[in-house]
């Protein structure tokens, strides 16, 4: 459609030939996003003015949390500890149940479209909540604690790995699965012997990397009563207690930092 509305240049060449140099599609593009952006800024009332105004604000808080306040240390381990564990059983549980939703969202190995398709639409329709909204959800369903924060995460786990994984399945080379079910293996046997272990390592990874973004997720699930260190945050930030917060800022950042780098190290042996 392009082309119609932006027929090609035509050039000749010193042999006489003519040949059709298509328009650049940057200058449309740019504009495109010109126009989308001034939509945004008028519908969300951005202001740069107030942004450069207020941004200041952020800076005296921050420096309110400077030094944190060291001896409410030992008040947040038991909030720290609930994180740290919706984290951990919220991604094995997921990373366990991704499995066999991939497989039977996986068209090469199942065979039946209509299956194939219903679980392609559940895992896309729990990718598109937000892990916040799932967690707000299942407060009303389990209550307040940690018990909603690890079905947040879990959902959340089983969409992501879930759909990766699945991509991985339907992408490996489908030779020694078909060659496996001549000899009489059933289809699952096969995937078992033939596709799982070709898959297995960047199984492990994936789940690895959605760990390290799960203990950040359940650090401010606590906003809406999923327990966790994000519940001390909460409060304390309603206390205006800013070395308070600082100091738990500062262990979350220590706990994830340490996480990311022994899951990094184990990703890398696994690639």
């Amino acid at each position: 459609m392009f082309d119609k509305w932006f027929p090609p240049k035509k050039m000749v060449l010193p042999n006489g030939k003519i040949v059709l140099e298509k328009r650049s599609r940057l200058p449309l593009t740019l504009l495109t996003l010109a126009a989308v952006t001034a939509l945004s800024v008028n519908l969300t009332g951005f202001s740069l003015h107030v942004l450069f105004t207020r941004i200041r604000q952020f800076f005296i808080i921050l420096g309110e949390m400077i030094p944190p306040k060291w001896s409410y240390t030992p008040q947040l381990w038991g909030a720290l500890l609930d994180t740290l564990q919706m984290s951990v059983l919220g991604s094995m549980i997921g990373a366990l149940l991704a499995l066999p939703f991939a497989l039977l969202a996986s068209f090469n190995v199942i065979r039946n479209k209509a299956v194939v398709t219903i679980f392609k639409v559940m895992l896309s329709l729990l990718r598109t909540l937000p892990t916040l909204v799932t967690a707000l959800i299942a407060t009303f369903v389990f209550g307040l604690g940690p018990t909603a924060g690890v079905v947040a995460i879990l959902l959340f786990t089983l969409s992501y790995v879930g759909k990766l994984l699945y991509e991985q399945i339907e992408n490996v080379d489908m030779g020694s699965f078909e060659a496996m079910e001549s000899i009489g293996m059933t289809r699952v046997q096969a995937f078992r012997y033939a596709i799982f272990p070709e898959v297995l390592p960047r199984y492990l990874s994936t789940t690895l990397f959605c760990f390290e973004g799960n203990v950040r997720y359940a650090a401010i699930l606590g906003y809406v009563g999923a327990g966790g260190i994000g519940l001390l945050i909460n409060e304390n930030l309603g206390w205006r207690d800013y070395p308070r917060v600082g100091m738990i800022i500062l262990s979350l950042g220590v706990t994830v930092y340490v996480i990311e780098t022994i899951s990094e190290h184990f990703r890398k042996k696994l690639n």
